[in-house]
């Protein structure tokens, strides 16, 4: 059986074969004209290396270029925020030495910026009031570098560190919710001997650490020769700022003007003067005045730069001009084409919703669409009038089609997939009597749970605020332990009393429109279509405008004036006021930012707030620069899920979406919540911190209610319950809805017994005795629209 059909199997590949052996079965091509191997291979590696090559120099440009913004000659001044750990820091001396040592000649107490000649530098130093939240707050907001003062001489009982109290301990955490810019911790007050001097260093460090960021470095502050040192590490060091703040263009106001509007007596003209940052400004754009409101520009004045560096050219300025006037050197003045409206709110035509005549295109469309659906078959029950089945939504599953015959028409559907809207105003109530009919439908509105209504302070005795108090905690206490469940009224019908209330067959998967019966502040408002495409263009359109340097723009780092027009004169007399203490910040905002919508926020309560925090209770929101008044509601957020529940309260340890009506302003932003207190002249309090997440006004938060019943006879599946409605009529009402118990058990009413509204249940298991039955309904929240949008107002 040999010969030539023997079967030969491969030789074995040996691992000592030679290359020559291994490349047997190759063909070499010599005719084709080619580089040699080794060519080809010395051009690869030529190409990668010119390729890292031209990716460093792109980056040192970057980096150059990043470092001429922030600490070149043309550069804004840098900021830096002396903020003292504890109340036994003189922020004053340690000022007064930073200055000195910057500007010998001396500097203007009022504007506390200096050029130094020496390090090549301008600096801005301001000092963060010690227990005065609100100016800690607005100064770490612009600051390029938070220097934190601790002393070695304090000892700070009662707080996490032995040199840092609790206000300091309070506002290290929020900044660290509004993001750190670079930070550096100076140590006053060291021993002069210097053992002891280099142990009390080793030992504040050592305690400090944990609380800043690992690149934060610690320096003693107590010499010149130290503050030196100090001070050419900062020259040299890479400012990092956070994301949101670089974003915007904004300015650090200097000075603080006001010019009367001849033609209207309540409003004028704001003039702040300072460095812009971050970005180029726009005429056209809208700014925001921290605390106030968003407005227009009337005119843009570039100056001429009060503090250059170079000597040469300071002392031509010193010569050719005062220094009280400075020299305008270019003036913009918006496009009413160009210029970007002022629109807050939208204005609803009142007759949009009306019915008109349809024309004849219309008419003919409808024909087309009627013969279309009389096309499909449709299998109905038997019985079923042309009527009746207009009213049944096709795709609708057997279990939700077929009906049990004791369910008549109660006026009370279970939404199973989107098959009805229980309890909404056109609901049929023509089987109630007359004088049942007769009661007033304006407690349906109401929350269900009983809401203390908190009256003026004024009006309020000591023991009233106290009972009031009282009443808001209990709530608290019984909303944590009694979630959701509430009692039906005795002296008004449960169908009334829950008639915008409806029930779901499944929380996750049963549908509900997000356009159905919105309220009217939804007419207001502005949503848009891809908020992510049109975030998406809207910094790519900034983006383009700082690249192309636009004749109405004003670049980043001159010193220009802005003229902000129909300011209300009581608040720009404010304004000028509060400039002496704290400063004044104007940011501009990007397209579309000057509108309503709902923004939904991530927030947590604060640690240090104690007090409950209700849903709709009025807060002060800090979202980046912009400060606005809001009465938002908490829910929870459902991953697998387009409805969320609603929380009455906002509990602490755990995080919960805050939904609000507010301007738009694009993710990603800080939020800072603060709460007025109950007393008059207090500083209100952090109570919660948290960031932006998204703006969609279609996103469904449903308040949901649990009524509450007890077995009274039990027999295997079935029991008569009682206690959860007080008439019959109810319990028909009802009847569609399923209930559970909090054991497990799930099952459905059949029917009502008696005349005090007790009822007949099925459960699909042996019911206990001690159980409780339960039936949840859901109603639509939406957030409570302020009174007043602005906290200077209040001031």
């Amino acid at each position: 059986m040999g010969g030539s059909r023997a079967q030969v199997n491969k030789p074995h590949k040996t691992r000592f074969a030679s290359k020559s052996s291994r490349n047997l079965h190759k063909t070499s091509d010599k005719s084709r004209i080619g580089k040699s191997e080794h060519n080809v291979a010395k051009g690869a590696r030529a190409a990668r290396v010119q390729r890292n090559k031209m990716l460093r120099e792109q980056k040192r440009a970057a980096l150059l270029k990043e470092k001429r913004a922030s600490s070149g000659s043309a550069s804004a001044p840098r900021v830096i925020v002396l903020f003292g750990l504890s109340a036994d820091v003189n922020l004053n001396s340690l000022a007064e030495d930073l200055l000195s040592l910057l500007s010998p000649q001396g500097y203007d107490a009022t504007l506390p910026t200096v050029a130094s000649v020496e390090y090549k530098l301008r600096t801005t130093v301001l000092k963060a009031p010690h227990g005065d939240l609100l100016s800690c707050l607005e100064m770490a907001k612009v600051a390029d570098l938070i220097a934190f003062v601790a002393s070695a001489s304090s000892s700070c009982e009662g707080s996490t560190s032995d040199y840092i109290d609790s206000f300091g301990s309070h506002c290290l955490s929020v900044f660290r919710s509004l993001g750190l810019p670079s930070t550096a911790v100076l140590i006053r007050d060291l021993p002069t001997d210097m053992k002891r001097r280099h142990d009390s260093k080793k030992t504040c460090t050592s305690s400090l650490a944990s609380e800043f960021p690992e690149d934060c470095k610690f320096y003693p502050a107590d010499t010149k020769d130290e503050l030196h040192k100090f001070m050419w590490l900062f020259t040299e060091q890479r400012l990092s700022v956070p994301h949101w703040r670089s974003q915007r263009p904004y300015l650090i106001s200097q000075k603080v003007d006001m010019v009367a509007d001849d033609f209207n007596s309540g409003n004028c003209t704001l003039l702040l003067t300072g460095y812009l940052r971050a970005r180029s400004l726009s005429v056209n754009q809208l700014v925001h005045v921290s605390g106030v409101g968003d407005f227009q520009l009337s005119k843009m004045e570039i100056l001429k730069d009060p503090l250059p560096l170079n000597a040469r050219k300071e002392q031509d300025f010193m010569d050719s001009d005062e220094v009280c006037d400075v020299e305008v050197l270019r003036s913009l003045v918006p496009d009413p084409m160009r210029q970007e409206p002022l629109l807050v709110e939208n204005v609803p035509d009142p007759l949009a919703g009306d019915q008109t005549w349809p024309t004849e295109a219309e008419m003919a469309e409808a024909e087309k669409s009627q013969k279309q659906k009389k096309k499909k078959k449709r299998t109905l029950p038997r019985g079923t009038s042309e009527y009746q089945a207009a009213w049944i939504v096709d795709g609708t599953d057997e279990e939700g089609s077929s009906t049990d015959e004791d369910e008549e028409a109660d006026g009370m559907v279970l939404d199973e997939g989107g098959i009805g809207y229980p309890g909404q105003e056109g609901t049929n109530y023509s089987d109630l009597s007359d004088d049942q009919a007769s009661l007033s439908f304006g407690n349906s509105d109401g929350e269900t749970d009983v809401d203390s209504v908190m009256m003026e302070g004024e009006n309020l005795t000591k023991e009233q605020l106290a009972n009031e108090i009282q009443k808001i905690k209990q709530a608290h206490a019984d909303d944590e332990e009694f979630p959701d469940e509430v009692d039906t009224p005795l002296d008004i019908p449960a169908r009334k009393r829950f008639a915008k209330y409806r029930g779901l067959k499944s929380f996750r998967t049963s549908t509900w429109d997000p356009k159905e019966s919105l309220p009217l502040e939804y007419a207001r408002i502005f949503a848009f279509d891809n908020f992510n495409r049109t975030q998406k263009n809207v910094l790519a359109k900034a983006l383009d405008m700082e690249q192309q340097n636009r004749d109405d723009c004003a670049t980043a780092s001159s010193y220009a004036r802005l003229y902000i027009k129909d300011v209300p004169t009581s608040v720009a007399s404010k304004l000028c006021n509060q400039a002496k203490t704290m400063p004044v910040t104007a940011c501009g905002l990007l397209q579309h930012e000057s509108k309503m919508s709902v923004l939904h926020f991530s927030v947590k309560k604060h640690d240090s707030y104690s007090a409950p925090i209700k849903a709709k209770d009025e807060l002060i929101f800090h979202v980046g620069f912009r400060q606005f008044i809001a009465r938002p509601i908490y829910s929870t957020d459902n991953m697998n899920s387009d409805k969320h529940k609603m929380e009455r309260f906002l509990h602490a340890g755990r995080f919960s979406m805050a939904s609000i009506y507010a301007p738009i302003s694009f993710p990603p932003l800080p939020l800072i919540a603060l709460r007025s207190s109950e007393g008059a002249g207090t500083a209100p309090a952090v109570a919660a911190v948290g960031t932006l997440k998204s703006i969609d006004p279609d996103r469904i938060i449903l308040k949901k209610i649990t009524l509450t019943g007890y077995p009274q006879r039990v027999s295997k599946l079935k029991a008569s319950v009682r206690y959860m409605f007080h008439n019959p009529e109810d319990v028909k009402w009802f009847k569609p809805v399923e209930v559970w118990t909090k054991c497990g058990r799930r099952g459905r009413i059949k029917e009502p017994l008696g005349t005090h509204g007790a009822l007949k249940c099925i459960f699909n298991g042996v019911l206990q005795q001690h159980d409780t039955v339960c039936m949840s309904l859901y109603k639509r929240s939406y957030p409570k629209w302020p009174d007043h949008r602005f906290p200077i107002l209040d001031a």
